[in-house]
């Protein structure tokens, strides 16, 4: 049987929150930039364990603000089924401090709307541009792991330098918030078949 695993991608524009899934489902990166404007969700297949999970992840436009209640949510397209995703993850761009200052809110404004724990991933993409960045990274992890109590991964999604890591990471983060089936010991087989990009 498979499971799906719903997940949330949010972040300030031009992060690369559409960039990091697009290389860890097709294995490809776009030079131009290409705003999302409407909401997307990718498909990817994830063995675990000798278990199949099928990924949902939701590559959302950058929102005014997280849906605090469910009228909300079902009012915006965009944010259907935001509230009870498996999981989220906050990009923001290591080189732009506005971008951090954004997940900063949408983090808070998830804790104060989601009851119980849910699974929250802080990514700095663009590492690519290490010279540019506007934050020690050692700054930057202590706050998002001894603070904020989120995982903490930084990326090139150009690159594809630990993007791989990145979703193993979040998976690890599912398991630890207790999602039955799925058992600590994870492997990621080939990150999905290279050959599957499904646009939904």
């Amino acid at each position: 049987m498979v499971e799906t695993l719903k997940v949330a991608l949010l972040g300030a524009p031009a992060v690369g929150k559409t960039s990091i899934i697009r290389q860890f489902v097709c294995g490809e990166f776009r030079e131009t930039y290409v705003p999302t404007r409407a909401r997307q969700v990718y498909s990817p297949a994830v063995v675990l364990n000798d278990h199949v999970f099928e990924l949902r992840l939701m590559d959302l436009p950058p929102l005014a603000s997280f849906p605090l209640t469910s009228l909300q949510e079902w009012a915006d397209v965009r944010c259907h089924g935001l509230r009870s995703v498996h999981a989220y993850v906050l990009v923001y761009d290591i080189c732009c401090f506005e971008s951090f200052e954004y997940i900063k809110i949408l983090r808070q404004q998830i804790l104060d709307c989601r009851t119980g724990e849910v699974p929250i991933l802080i990514v700095g993409n663009k590492r690519d541009l290490q010279r540019r960045r506007i934050m020690p990274r050692r700054t930057v992890a202590q706050l998002v792991k001894k603070s904020w109590k989120c995982g903490y991964v930084e990326c090139s999604a150009k690159h594809n330098w630990r993007v791989l890591l990145l979703f193993r990471e979040l998976l690890r983060g599912v398991v630890g918030s207790g999602i039955k089936h799925v058992h600590p010991s994870i492997r990621l087989q080939g990150a999905l078949r290279r050959n599957r990009c499904s646009l939904m």
